[in-house]
Protein backbone atom coordinates (compact mmCIF):
# COMPACT_ATOMS: atom_id res chain seq x y z
CA UNK A 1 0.00 0.00 0.00
CA UNK A 2 2.12 3.23 -1.45
CA UNK A 3 -0.09 6.02 -0.78
CA UNK A 4 1.73 9.70 -1.79
CA UNK A 5 -0.21 13.03 -1.47
CA UNK A 6 1.53 13.00 -5.38
CA UNK A 7 -1.21 10.61 -6.52
CA UNK A 8 -4.19 12.77 -5.40
CA UNK A 9 -5.56 15.71 -7.42
CA UNK A 10 -5.65 19.14 -6.15
CA UNK A 11 -8.16 19.63 -3.32
CA UNK A 12 -10.75 21.93 -3.37
CA UNK A 13 -11.21 23.70 0.16
CA UNK A 14 -13.91 23.89 2.03
CA UNK A 15 -15.55 27.31 3.55
CA UNK A 16 -18.69 26.65 5.84
CA UNK A 17 -18.70 25.44 9.31
CA UNK A 18 -21.22 22.52 7.57
CA UNK A 19 -18.55 21.52 4.91
CA UNK A 20 -15.70 21.77 7.45
CA UNK A 21 -17.96 19.25 10.10
CA UNK A 22 -18.85 17.12 7.06
CA UNK A 23 -15.25 16.57 6.12
CA UNK A 24 -14.09 16.52 10.14
CA UNK A 25 -17.00 13.64 10.23
CA UNK A 26 -15.60 11.62 6.96
CA UNK A 27 -12.12 11.68 8.61
CA UNK A 28 -13.01 10.52 11.93
CA UNK A 29 -14.82 7.75 10.38
CA UNK A 30 -12.17 6.82 8.27
CA UNK A 31 -9.45 6.69 11.41
CA UNK A 32 -12.00 4.87 13.17
CA UNK A 33 -12.97 2.18 10.55
CA UNK A 34 -8.91 2.01 9.77
CA UNK A 35 -8.18 1.65 14.00
CA UNK A 36 -10.93 -1.10 13.50
CA UNK A 37 -8.99 -2.77 10.84
CA UNK A 38 -5.53 -2.02 12.40
CA UNK A 39 -6.42 -3.60 15.87
CA UNK A 40 -7.74 -7.00 13.90
CA UNK A 41 -4.60 -6.90 11.95
CA UNK A 42 -2.40 -6.40 15.02
CA UNK A 43 -4.33 -9.11 17.00
CA UNK A 44 -4.30 -12.03 13.81
CA UNK A 45 -0.62 -11.40 13.17
CA UNK A 46 0.05 -11.98 16.74
CA UNK A 47 -2.14 -14.99 16.64
CA UNK A 48 -0.12 -16.07 13.42
CA UNK A 49 -3.22 -15.95 11.09
CA UNK A 50 -0.98 -13.97 8.97
CA UNK A 51 -3.34 -15.04 6.06
CA UNK A 52 -6.53 -13.68 7.47
CA UNK A 53 -4.38 -10.90 8.21
CA UNK A 54 -3.71 -10.26 4.39
CA UNK A 55 -7.13 -10.52 3.28
CA UNK A 56 -7.61 -7.27 5.33
CA UNK A 57 -5.13 -5.42 2.66
CA UNK A 58 -7.23 -3.93 -0.11
CA UNK A 59 -10.02 -2.63 2.42
CA UNK A 60 -7.31 -1.14 4.28
CA UNK A 61 -6.07 0.56 1.47
CA UNK A 62 -9.18 1.92 0.31
CA UNK A 63 -9.73 3.41 3.70
CA UNK A 64 -6.60 4.94 3.99
CA UNK A 65 -7.23 6.48 -0.34
CA UNK A 66 -9.93 7.96 1.44
CA UNK A 67 -8.34 9.31 4.73
CA UNK A 68 -5.37 10.87 2.94
CA UNK A 69 -7.40 12.68 0.22
CA UNK A 70 -9.35 14.26 2.89
CA UNK A 71 -6.59 14.78 4.87
CA UNK A 72 -5.41 16.66 1.80
CA UNK A 73 -8.71 18.20 1.90
CA UNK A 74 -8.44 19.79 5.19
CA UNK A 75 -4.53 21.07 4.86
CA UNK A 76 -5.95 23.20 1.84
CA UNK A 77 -8.95 24.39 4.05
CA UNK A 78 -6.59 25.28 6.97
CA UNK A 79 -7.67 29.10 7.10
CA UNK A 80 -11.21 28.50 7.05
CA UNK A 81 -10.64 25.59 9.89
CA UNK A 82 -9.30 27.69 11.89
CA UNK A 83 -12.09 30.28 11.88
CA UNK A 84 -14.44 28.58 11.22
CA UNK A 85 -14.49 25.64 13.93
CA UNK A 86 -11.68 25.95 16.01
CA UNK A 87 -12.90 23.36 18.90
CA UNK A 88 -13.17 20.46 16.19
CA UNK A 89 -9.82 21.01 14.94
CA UNK A 90 -8.64 20.11 18.66
CA UNK A 91 -10.80 17.43 18.80
CA UNK A 92 -9.15 16.34 15.33
CA UNK A 93 -5.95 16.89 16.30
CA UNK A 94 -6.22 14.58 19.98
CA UNK A 95 -8.25 11.68 17.78
CA UNK A 96 -4.88 11.52 15.58
CA UNK A 97 -2.63 11.39 17.78
CA UNK A 98 -4.78 8.46 19.17
CA UNK A 99 -5.00 7.21 16.12
CA UNK A 100 -0.85 7.41 15.22
CA UNK A 101 -0.19 5.87 18.28
CA UNK A 102 -1.92 2.60 17.37
CA UNK A 103 -0.24 2.70 13.51
CA UNK A 104 3.13 2.80 15.41
CA UNK A 105 1.66 -0.38 18.18
CA UNK A 106 0.63 -2.03 14.09
CA UNK A 107 3.77 -1.17 12.27
CA UNK A 108 5.75 -2.50 15.62
CA UNK A 109 3.92 -5.83 15.33
CA UNK A 110 4.03 -5.89 11.33
CA UNK A 111 7.76 -5.28 11.60
CA UNK A 112 8.58 -7.86 14.44
CA UNK A 113 6.28 -10.85 12.11
CA UNK A 114 8.39 -9.75 9.29
CA UNK A 115 11.77 -10.33 11.40
CA UNK A 116 10.68 -13.86 12.80
CA UNK A 117 9.42 -15.03 9.67
CA UNK A 118 13.08 -13.91 7.59
CA UNK A 119 14.79 -15.31 10.53
CA UNK A 120 13.02 -18.42 10.21
CA UNK A 121 13.54 -18.91 6.29
CA UNK A 122 17.21 -18.30 6.92
CA UNK A 123 17.84 -21.03 9.45
CA UNK A 124 15.43 -23.56 6.91
CA UNK A 125 17.97 -22.31 4.51
CA UNK A 126 21.18 -22.48 6.26
CA UNK A 127 20.28 -25.90 7.64
CA UNK A 128 19.32 -27.57 4.08
CA UNK A 129 22.64 -26.30 3.11
CA UNK A 130 24.60 -27.39 5.64
CA UNK A 131 22.94 -30.93 4.55
CA UNK A 132 23.31 -30.61 1.16
CA UNK A 133 27.34 -29.84 1.60
CA UNK A 134 29.81 -32.47 2.62
CA UNK A 135 31.21 -33.02 6.01
CA UNK A 136 34.77 -31.99 5.84
CA UNK A 137 37.35 -30.79 7.94
CA UNK A 138 39.75 -27.82 6.97
CA UNK A 139 43.59 -27.75 7.51
CA UNK A 140 42.74 -26.77 10.90
CA UNK A 141 41.10 -29.62 12.21
CA UNK A 142 37.50 -28.29 12.26
CA UNK A 143 34.37 -28.57 10.84
CA UNK A 144 34.10 -26.97 7.36
CA UNK A 145 31.42 -24.37 7.13
CA UNK A 146 29.31 -24.78 3.62
CA UNK A 147 30.14 -21.79 1.08
CA UNK A 148 27.94 -19.66 -1.07
CA UNK A 149 27.91 -22.38 -3.43
CA UNK A 150 26.59 -24.63 -1.16
CA UNK A 151 23.43 -22.77 -0.75
CA UNK A 152 20.55 -23.95 -3.10
CA UNK A 153 17.32 -21.91 -3.88
CA UNK A 154 14.55 -22.40 -1.53
CA UNK A 155 10.90 -22.47 -2.67
CA UNK A 156 8.18 -21.45 -0.12
CA UNK A 157 4.44 -22.27 -1.09
CA UNK A 158 1.97 -19.54 0.05
CA UNK A 159 -1.07 -22.72 -0.34
CA UNK A 160 -0.03 -24.08 2.38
Amino acid sequence: MNITPEAFPSPVPVVTRSEVEALIGRLMDAMASLLTMIEKETALVRAGRLREASALEQSKADFARSYVADVMRLIASQASLSQTAPELRQILRQRHEQFHEMLRINMTVLATAHAVSEDLIRGVSNQLARKAAPQTYSASGRHTVPGPNAMQPLAVSRNL
